[in-house]
């Protein structure tokens, strides 16, 4: 299986950092090893000051498919949750100015956090999901997938163009504003609508 994520999918988040909307989607992969491994603490690693926590809805396909059309886009996925992309800030902000790739900054080991699924059966519009990452019982991050500047289906359709999508791949949907630094004990917990997803303890 294969992490695909989206950058600057939100404008709030792409404001806060002070960067371009793009004109198309930013996609980057993490692989397999970036996973966190469930009931694991993160591990702030030691090549990075600034590690961010990034909540972000997942999409996980259920076929295989290439050049998916728009209006098909939504039979190649049932499960929706809820993970962190958690980023080297520093080392990404270096790179950047540089014009190296993000995969350091990104795709370390620990970096994807994945927490719980729902059938996407339960929401009645996938377009309009609350979400929320809360740091020590503080509710840091809100947001709603109306508010994409490209929603899944579009999405799915961008990604096959240049990606097979296979069973089990894993889409980050991008992150909405209130994107910070964790530390050492803190407690990181996610929430699709009133459902936690994930509850993830900070080494």
């Amino acid at each position: 299986m294969k992490i695909i994520c989206v950058g600057r999918n939100y404008a709030a988040h792409v404001e806060e950092l002070k960067n371009s909307v793009p004109e198309n989607p930013i996609l980057f992969l993490k692989p397999d090893t970036a996973i966190l491994l469930k009931k694991q603490p993160f591990f702030i690693p030691d090549f990075s000051d600034q590690i961010h926590y990034e909540v972000e809805v997942l999409v996980k396909i259920n076929r295989i498919g290439k050049h998916i059309d728009r209006k098909y886009a939504h039979k190649y996925y049932d499960e929706i949750g809820l993970g962190i992309d958690f980023t080297a800030r520093d080392l990404q902000s270096h790179l950047k100015d540089k014009g190296l790739p993000w995969e350091k900054a990104k795709a370390f080991d620990g970096s994807a956090v994945i927490g719980n699924f729902m059938p996407k059966s339960n929401f009645t519009n996938v377009n309009d999901i609350k979400f929320s990452l809360k740091r020590n019982k503080e509710v840091v991050q809100n947001g709603n997938t109306s508010l994409m500047l490209w929603k899944t289906d579009a999405l799915i359709e961008y990604i096959s163009k240049y990606f097979t999508l296979k069973i089990g791949d894993i889409i980050f949907t991008g992150t909405p504003s209130g994107v910070g630094k964790v530390f050492a004990d803190d407690v990181l917990e996610g929430y699709l609508e009133e459902e936690k997803m994930f509850s993830i303890k900070v080494k």
